[in-house]
């Protein structure tokens, strides 16, 4: 009997467990989850004879230690700072790893270690990063392979609301770790530019935009992730003309988002004063300049430049932003409390489901000839459960698991997706669950 412990039971978990119980009589696997609450790693169980819950705290020296009990496969689920503690005892013990998060200088330097104890760490085996390596591999190594020439890739994803009949403007909510929304984009964001270096200060990045329609799916707008640079070895793409990562989100997003970036609300380095007794109006006021005659919303109009009537005053209304309503915090910086009123309107409820959409554009030189191909991908959720997000995060964890545990595929060192012998199998295994790309050239004129 093959053994797999999976540590960390939160929503992103869900679809990775379930998988796993789910195929683990056929394959003749027990597959262990555990979480600082050991409730809810049992709620993850859900009574399938082949799993097992159990408390961990990786803080705990003892449970670290029960890592190496005669497990085949761990992967970690946990918060990213704690996977070096998990790889550390998998590469001493020659235990196979596998994670969503990004990988490490720290945890690259274990890649001799696992090597000579026989086992492999696949890391960033989730969505972004995870399944774009993969599927933009999938064309980028097609495209080199034929002979021709990389010129530029372009790759955006998002997090978004499936399409329905709900008035909410934004066309978003919640659907991953909201402080990571609210922090999107802080610092400099560097990228090439037909062969230029480019970078956006954090105030610039949401007037930034660029618009994408995506067939079957309409129009998106992306602005550009922190660094694409990095990209340029992992993909392989030195000497290319322009390279830019994205996020996409619904047209008109960026503009209203920029509001409160403009305003110093997304700051997350101090706290603000009297937060137990602010209102959501204290909360934008406190960003204004004193003038006992105007009202909030003129003040942030006049401020911005914005017609009071404008599409922004319209969705920061929806929100909430001007009401009486207290925070609900005793303290916080303008980061966290911006968090927690956007959760409340941007939390989504049960009957609400989400959608993943990926898309890549490559253009390259057939001869004399440039020609370019866009790759997309939508995943809808099922519920607030059973979400698009937990889907395209767990299932490539999910089949690359399956893969090790049969011995299909034996990685050993430390590794992201973005080598054929990995991202061959777990795209082939993803197609039969329902994640495909489809793929359709475009005029070279396009943008």
């Amino acid at each position: 009997m093959k053994k797999v412990l999976v540590l960390g039971a939160g929503r992103s978990s869900s679809t990775l467990i379930e998988f796993l119980l789910t195929h683990a009589e056929k394959n003749d696997w027990q597959v262990v989850v555990g979480d600082l609450d050991e409730k809810l790693a049992r709620e993850k169980i859900n009574g399938y004879e082949r799993g097992k819950a159990i408390a961990f705290d990786i803080s705990n020296t003892a449970h670290q230690d029960s890592l190496s009990s005669g497990y085949d496969l761990v992967i970690s689920m946990m918060p990213a700072s704690f996977h070096i503690h998990v790889a550390r005892v998998c590469a001493r013990h020659g235990i196979n790893m596998l994670t969503a998060s990004y990988l490490t200088d720290e945890i690259k330097g274990l890649n001799a270690e696992f090597e000579k104890n026989n086992a492999g760490l696949i890391m960033e085996m989730g969505l972004d990063p995870g399944i774009d390596h993969m599927s933009a591999m999938k064309v980028l190594d097609r495209i080199r392979e034929a002979g021709h020439e990389l010129r530029a890739f372009e790759t955006f994803t998002g997090g978004l609301l499936a399409p329905n009949n709900d008035d909410n403007p934004w066309e978003y909510k919640f659907t991953w770790n909201p402080r990571n929304v609210v922090l999107a984009g802080q610092g400099f964001v560097k990228f090439i530019q037909e062969g230029r270096y480019k970078y956006i200060p954090y105030q610039k990045l949401f007037r930034r935009t660029e618009v994408i329609h995506i067939p079957e799916y309409g129009y998106f707008e992306g602005y550009a992730n922190r660094d694409s640079l990095k990209y340029l070895d992992a993909y392989k793409l030195r000497g290319i003309k322009t390279l830019y990562r994205g996020t996409l989100r619904r047209v008109g997003y960026s503009k209203a988002w920029d509001v409160f970036v403009q305003l110093g609300a997304t700051d997350d380095t101090y706290e603000l004063h009297d937060v137990s007794k602010m209102t959501h109006r204290q909360f934008i006021n406190s960003f204004l300049s004193y003038n006992p005659d105007d009202s909030i919303e003129l003040k942030l109009a006049h401020y911005l430049k914005l017609e009071l009537e404008s599409d922004e005053m319209f969705k920061l209304k929806w929100l909430g932003m001007f009401d009486e309503e207290l925070v609900g915090l005793d303290k916080g910086t303008p980061a966290q409390i911006l968090e927690h009123i956007l959760k409340k309107k941007w939390t989504i409820q049960p009957d609400e489901k989400d959608m993943i959409v990926m898309w890549h554009k490559f253009e390259y030189y057939e001869g004399k000839e440039l020609k370019q191909i866009q790759s997309y991908m939508a995943v809808e959720g099922e519920d607030a459960i059973n979400t698009a997000m937990s889907k395209t995060v767990g299932l490539p964890l999910a089949v690359s698991a399956q893969l090790i545990l049969q011995g299909k595929m034996n990685p050993l060192g430390v590794h992201i997706p973005t080598e054929k012998v990995i991202y061959e199998p777990v795209l082939s295994e993803l197609e039969s669950h329902g994640i495909t790309f489809t793929e359709c050239e475009m005029e070279p004129s396009a943008s």
